[in-house]
């Protein structure tokens, strides 16, 4: 029986290579890369982070997480029909087509197929190439399709807190009443792989109390699937680390209330439909509260009197070595108050091998940070600050 489970580990794992989101996700994490170094050029005339930054942040964390739902899956035993396999793939790349990747969350995708395979199983619909499998889903709910998609939000919560305040893309833009502004938006993709259990002919029951969510079947097979996790969120009002991750602690909170709920639909089936639902709904909920919450908050980062706030540090720059933080404010440069970039840059030319800032942090407190310049350090020492529209255009230009 273990040779069997280790043959079906390696051939389910070879199965994901056929499938297409697994592609589709890649390509897509660059293209995103590629558009926000496009953005960050033409508003700061410099780039952040580089272009595979979203690419390298697709796969580690969610392999990670994705291992330990595998465990838990194949554990508990949560089978689940290969229709609704498919219907996740069909409903990922389309709502993918409506250019909002916040639609990527789990919750829509996985809580669409589920409806779907509830109304084509009800109405035995013939689906082309795929009548067989949908002819196997003869049940018309699916409780274990509910548990998945609990745990689809846990770990979108838990991606979103861990991984999605890292590398927030500063951007400018203007506010109501045409004041230059910035603002920090997130617009990241997870491959979260998981493995999952199909009815098919390959693994027998290892206990007798195994699987506690079955289909009906005595056997199953393996599959390993690339579930896509899409997060967006900009955020004006606040600092992006702290706005992040309280939307993560909030759907993993989702996440749980789910699961809760979906547990019980062991014993009633139609109990499901009502996670289902309160997971779509709730997650298009805390979209909507993080958006209005956010919208009525003051601008964070505008010009302000007595010092510059700090945008955004660029990676291995001379301020991301000084320990510069997003959201601090640089009152002094070489013992010379600063107002704007013309008087920081100035103040920075007093002294072309040292660098002395005075600088407020965001709680509040002073503190003087200190550096040798070297001859290749960024010029700029690498902080983006709110550009007023004139001097943005200088640099453009």
């Amino acid at each position: 029986m273990l040779q069997d489970w280790l043959v079906e580990i390696v051939k389910g794992t070879g199965r994901m290579f056929l499938h297409p989101v697994l592609y589709y996700l890649i390509v897509f994490a660059g293209i995103l890369g590629a558009a926000r170094v496009k953005r960050e050029r033409k508003n700061f005339h410099v780039r952040a982070f580089d272009a595979y930054f979203e690419l390298r942040q697709l796969f580690p964390l969610g392999v990670l997480i994705g291992l330990v739902l595998s465990v838990i899956v194949l554990a508990a035993g949560i089978a689940v029909p290969f229709a609704a396999i498919l219907l996740i793939a069909v409903f990922t790349l389309l709502l993918n087509l409506t250019a909002s990747l916040r639609l990527m969350a789990p919750a829509y995708a996985v809580g669409t197929a589920f409806f779907a395979l509830i109304i084509i199983s009800e109405n035995k619909w013939n689906i082309p190439v795929f009548t067989k499998s949908f002819a196997e889903a003869d049940k018309v709910i699916y409780p274990s399709v509910a548990i998945i998609l609990a745990l689809l939000l846990i770990a979108e919560g838990i991606l979103i807190f861990k991984n999605g305040s890292y590398g927030t893309s500063p951007k400018l833009i203007t506010s109501k009443r045409g004041q230059r502004v910035g603002v920090h938006e997130v617009k990241r993709l997870w491959i979260l792989p998981i493995f999952m259990l199909i009815p098919g002919n390959v693994l027998h029951l290892p206990f007798d109390w195994w699987p506690v969510f079955s289909l009906g079947e005595h056997k199953f097979s393996l599959l390993l699937v690339p579930f896509a996790i899409g997060f967006n969120q900009q955020i004006q009002g606040m600092l992006p680390k702290e706005a992040v991750q309280t939307q993560g602690k909030r759907v993993i909170a989702l996440g749980v209330l789910t699961l809760l709920i979906s547990i019980a639909g062991y014993w009633y089936p139609v109990i499901s439909i009502v996670a289902v639902s309160v997971a779509v709904i709730g997650r298009e909920l805390l979209a909507l509260i993080q958006r209005v919450k956010d919208e009525n908050l003051p601008f964070y980062f505008s010009k302000k009197n007595h010092g510059l706030m700090i945008l955004g540090i660029i990676p291995n720059s001379p301020a991301h070595k000084m320990a510069l933080q997003v959201g601090e404010l640089v009152t002094k440069v070489n013992g010379v108050n600063v107002r704007d970039e013309q008087s920081f840059y100035e103040a920075l030319q007093k002294n072309r091998a040292h660098c002395k800032l005075e600088v407020i942090d965001t709680n509040g407190q002073i503190r003087f940070v200190q550096r040798a310049l070297y001859e290749g350090d960024h010029y700029e020492l690498g902080i983006l600050f709110v550009l007023e529209e004139r001097k943005l255009l200088e640099k453009v230009q």
